[in-house]
């Protein structure tokens, strides 16, 4: 009978440790993944991009993110954990070429950006309101939330980027880490360029950001035209290892990423005693870090591939563009682990 009521209490502890759950912020509907034993709370909107806009550690949140919920969805800025996608960062043009041919965008449609050289960036989907949840759930391994966007489903999007697929993102909260989640399926009849990435924007809370250490996971660095755009050129990266933030900043693509024997390529930032990992999975091949003086964040960015991939391919400049078959599906992850906190 003892061995029973052990058992019982056991298995209650476990289911105890992770939550999954669902409130609501400023009318705005928010899924909170909760890690009890590591004191770790994340909070997602999913209307509003599916954006993590919290991870909090021992109460302190670790993204960047400097508005109420309410105002951030009615005017979003760049902050927290920014989904870029079907193509991250600037094209060179309103045009991409793509299997031997040239699609060109329609401003009319008015649903991307551009950046202050005009140029269109960061893709469609930063803030969209088109993610469906499909899951939401905890054990005793962890919590998790997925949700899942139609893309052609939507022809202003498929107008601009005519690949039909389906893009399902998961965020897993299992001992004190957040796994982010990416899984693409190809519908089309043709391959799908891939050129997806991720814009988070991070804070180390336990120090001002001139005393930030960052530690950068990569050989070569990327060289960059003054509007933004790759030469095609690599220099090694010149940083110190950690390089120290006072002075500096920083606002670089880099490649040829160094791993670990997992395969994961760890950039981090540290201040007096927390650190915050981030970890790119094998097919993140690219790091863009932003750490511009006088802010109090940094963005390790995981991409897929360098700015303007599309096109520098296409011209014979860049040759690791990936791309998913007819029917095809590309599943990666990033991480991000809080220690010293």
């Amino acid at each position: 009978m003892k061995a029973i009521v052990f058992l019982l209490t056991t298995l209650t502890s476990f289911a105890q440790t992770y939550k999954a759950t669902e409130t609501t912020i400023d009318s705005i509907r928010v899924l909170r993944l909760t890690d009890k034993a590591h004191d770790t709370e994340v909070s997602i909107a999913p209307s509003v991009g599916n954006l993590a806009f919290e991870m909090k550690v021992k109460g302190q949140n670790i993204f960047w993110f400097p508005a109420d919920l309410a105002t951030f969805s009615s005017n979003p800025i760049q902050a927290a954990n920014i989904f870029l996608a079907p193509w991250a960062n600037r094209f060179d043009r309103d045009a991409f070429w793509a299997n031997g041919k040239q699609y060109t965008l329609n401003p009319e449609l008015k649903n991307f950006k551009r950046d202050p050289n005009g140029r269109p960036i960061h893709g469609l989907l930063a803030f969209s309101r088109a993610w469906e949840v499909v899951a939401l759930r905890a054990d005793k391994n962890g919590a998790e939330a997925v949700s899942r966007l139609e893309f052609w489903r939507h022809p202003d999007l498929m107008a601009q980027f005519p690949f039909a697929h389906t893009v399902e993102m998961t965020y897993r909260l299992s001992n004190g880490t957040l796994e982010v989640r990416t899984r693409f399926e190809n519908h089309s009849t043709e391959p799908m360029p891939l050129l997806i990435g991720y814009h988070p924007y991070f804070r180390v809370p336990d120090a001002p950001r001139d005393l930030w250490k960052v530690h950068v996971a990569a050989r070569d660095h990327v060289e960059m035209q003054k509007d933004g755009l790759p030469t095609g050129e690599r220099k090694p990266v010149n940083l110190a290892d950690p390089q120290p933030l006072a002075g500096t900043e920083i606002d670089d693509v880099f490649d040829n990423l160094v791993r670990e024997k997992n395969g994961r390529a760890e950039f981090w930032a540290e201040g007096k005693a927390q650190r915050i990992t981030v970890a790119y999975g094998p097919k993140y091949n690219t790091a863009i870090v932003y750490a511009p003086a006088g802010k109090d964040f940094i963005c390790f960015e995981p991409m897929t591939g360098i700015t303007n991939a599309f096109n520098l391919a296409h011209d014979g400049l860049y040759k690791d563009l990936q791309s998913i078959p007819p029917a095809g599906k590309w599943e990666e992850s990033y991480w991000i682990v809080p220690s010293g906190f």
